[in-house]
C-alpha cells in the first residue's frame, strides 16, 4: 500500500535509484549541513544571509501586551490639561472606527492625563513620572511617537504585530529570524518565549504569537515556564539514567530516520533535530535558568520582583542571560495594559512591575558590552484614546484601543540613540508628521539584523510569503 503522501524522493528511492538515501544523508549529516547553508554569522543560516553586515546580531523583544496608553507614558499633551471634559471635536475623530465598547456612547470627553511630565537627557525626551527608571536612560532610546496599525482589538492587533498579518497561521518574527538567520548556539534554541505574571490580569497570550506558521516547526518559539520544569518534557523520566536516555533517543532516531528514508516529510527531519537538541538542553538550560551565581548588585539593579521565577523582572534578566549564551530572539510578553476603567489604578502598577527591570536590562547589556549588537524593543499592539471609556472624574479615566497612532521605543543594536521621530497632533490621535506602519518597523527592525525584508521569504501555496507580505519601507532615520 502506497503512502498518501507520496513524494518524488519516495519514488525514485523505490525504484532503485537511491536519491532517498542521497538526500537522508544531506539531511542527518549536521556538520555537512551547516557547511553547505550557514554563513559566519550563524549555524544553518540561509544561503545569503544576513544579505548584509548587521548592526545587530540579536533581539530581545518586550513585549507590553494591551496597549500602552501613550499619552501618560511618552507622549506629552500639555495642552489637554485645559480642555478636561471638552468634548473631542468631530474634526479629530474624522469618522475612525470605534470599538463596540464605546460606538455606543453619546460623548466622547477628553480625559488629560493626571501624571507629571519631565524631559530627559541631553536629548530632552518627555517621560511621565510613572516611568522614574525608563527616564534615566533617555539618552539610550529611539523613540517612534508616529506608530500606527491596522486591527482595533487585541487579538488581530498583536497577531499582525508579530506575524505581519492580522490572520493566524503565520510566522511570528522570531521564527522568520531562526529561518534566516540560523542559531548562534547549537545547545540552546534560536528563539526562546517568556510570558510574565501580571497583578493586573490581562488579555489572552496564543502560540500562534510564537510560532512557526507554514516554516517547519524547529523554528517556532521554545517556551519558558515561570514555574515547574523550565521546559515541558525536557527532564528525564523518573529513574531513568542520562546513558539510558541517550539510548532511547538513538533508537528513536534510527527508526525516524528509515522514516524519513521511506516518506521524505521534512517535518520527520525537524522532529529529528528537535530531539537532540532537547537532549543537549538537559545541560543547558538549567544552568542558564540558575541565576545564584548573579551578584547582588544585579539584584539591586533588577529589583526584588527578579528573585521571584515568572514575573516580569525575572524574565528580563533571564533574556540577559539568554543572549549572553547564544540565543538569537528573546521575546517577553506582560499582559495587563489594558486600561479601560481604572487607568490611575491599574497603570502605575504595571510601570511598577516593567520600568525598573527593563531599564536595569538595557543598563546591564551596555555594562557587558552586549548592547551594541542587542536590539532591543518595547512595544504594545496599539495605542490608548485621549477620550475617556465611560464615566470621567477628576482621580479616574479609562480609555479605549486606538490604532491610529502610539509610542514605541528601540535601543542598542545599530539604532539612533536618543533620538524621537515622528509626531502626533495635540490629542495623540492622529499622526501629525511621519507616520510609521508595523510593516515599516518590521522592514526596519530586519534590517539592523542585515536582512533586506523583501528577500526573506518561503515559498507556500503558491506563492512567496515573507514577514512584511508586499508592504513595508525601512526607516531611515531610525538607524544610528
Amino acid at each position: 500500500m502506497f503512502p498518501t503522501n507520496l513524494t518524488r524522493r519516495h519514488f525514485f528511492q523505490q525504484t532503485g535509484i537511491g536519491i532517498g538515501s542521497a538526500a537522508l544523508a544531506s539531511l542527518l549529516d549536521r556538520d555537512a549541513h551547516a557547511g553547505a547553508l550557514a554563513s559566519k554569522e550563524g549555524h544553518g543560516a540561509r544561503a545569503g544571509f544576513p544579505n548584509f553586515a548587521p548592526r545587530a546580531k540579536r533581539v530581545i523583544y518586550l513585549c507590553q501586551s494591551g496597549g500602552p496608553s501613550q499619552m501618560d507614558l511618552f507622549d506629552y499633551k500639555p495642552t489637554m490639561a485645559s480642555m478636561y471634559n471638552v468634548e473631542l471635536p468631530a474634526s479629530i475623530r474624522q469618522g475612525q472606527r470605534l470599538t463596540t465598547m464605546t460606538s455606543g456612547q453619546d460623548r466622547f470627553p477628553v480625559a488629560p492625563s493626571i501624571y507629571k511630565f519631565a524631559q530627559h537627557g541631553q536629548c530632552g525626551a518627555w517621560f511621565s513620572e510613572l516611568v522614574p527608571h525608563t527616564s534615566r536612560i533617555a539618552d539610550k532610546l529611539c523613540f517612534v511617537k508616529s506608530m500606527f496599525t491596522e486591527a482595533i482589538n487585541h487579538d488581530p492587533a498583536i497577531t499582525f504585530l508579530h506575524t505581519g498579518s492580522e490572520r493566524s497561521g503565520r510566522p511570528g518574527i522570531g521564527a522568520w529570524l531562526s529561518y534566516g538567520l540560523g542559531s548562534l548556539n547549537e545547545n540552546l534554541p534560536e528563539f526562546v518565549v517568556m510570558t510574565s505574571t501580571s497583578r493586573t490580569g490581562g488579555q489572552p497570550l496564543y502560540q500562534r504569537l510564537w510560532g512557526s506558521g507554514f516554516l517547519p516547526t524547529r523554528y517556532q518559539g521554545v517556551r519558558l515556564r515561570g514555574v515547574g520544569s523550565p521546559v515541558l518534557y525536557l527532564d528525564d523520566p523518573p529513574g531513568m539514567e542520562r546513558s539510558t536516555r541517550r539510548q532511547v533517543l538513538d533508537d528513536v532516531a534510527q527508526l525516524n530516520r528509515l522514516q524519513l528514508a521511506n516518506m521524505g516529510d521534512p517535518e520527520i527531519s525537524t522532529r529529528i533535530s528537535q530531539y537532540e537538541l532537547a537532549f543537549r538542553m538537559q545541560a543547558s538550560v538549567p544552568a542558564i535558568i540558575d541565576t545564584s551565581d548573579e551578584p547582588e548588585h544585579t539584584w539591586q539593579a533588577y529589583g526584588n520582583q527578579a528573585r521571584q521565577r515568572g514575573t516580569y523582572a525575572s524574565h528580563c534578566l533571564l533574556a540577559r542571560r539568554l543572549i549572553e549564551h547564544g540565543v538569537r530572539f528573546v521575546q517577553l510578553f506582560h499582559r495587563g495594559w489594558d486600561q479601560h476603567h481604572y487607568l490611575p489604578k491599574e497603570l502605575p502598577v504595571q510601570c511598577q512591575d516593567t520600568d525598573q527591570a527593563t531599564a536595569a536590562l538595557i543598563q546591564d547589556l551596555e555594562q557587558r558590552g552586549l548592547l551594541d549588537e542587542t536590539l532591543v524593543i518595547w512595544a504594545g499592539e496599539f495605542g490608548r484614546t485621549i477620550y475617556c471609556q465611560d464615566a470621567l472624574t477628576k482621580t479616574n479615566y479609562g480609555r479605549d484601543h486606538h490604532p491610529r497612532c502610539f509610542t514605541i521605543w528601540m535601543a542598542g543594536g545599530g539604532v539612533a540613540a536618543g533620538t524621537t521621530y515622528g509626531e502626533t497632533d495635540e490629542f495623540s490621535y492622529n499622526i501629525a508628521s511621519d507616520p510609521v506602519h508595523v510593516h515599516d518597523l518590521n522592514a526596519t527592525i530586519l534590517h539592523l539584523l542585515g536582512i533586506d525584508h523583501r528577500r526573506l521569504t518561503y515559498k507556500f501555496q503558491g506563492r512567496d510569503h515573507r514577514l512584511t507580505d508586499v508592504h513595508g519601507e525601512v526607516v531611515r532615520e531610525l538607524v544610528g
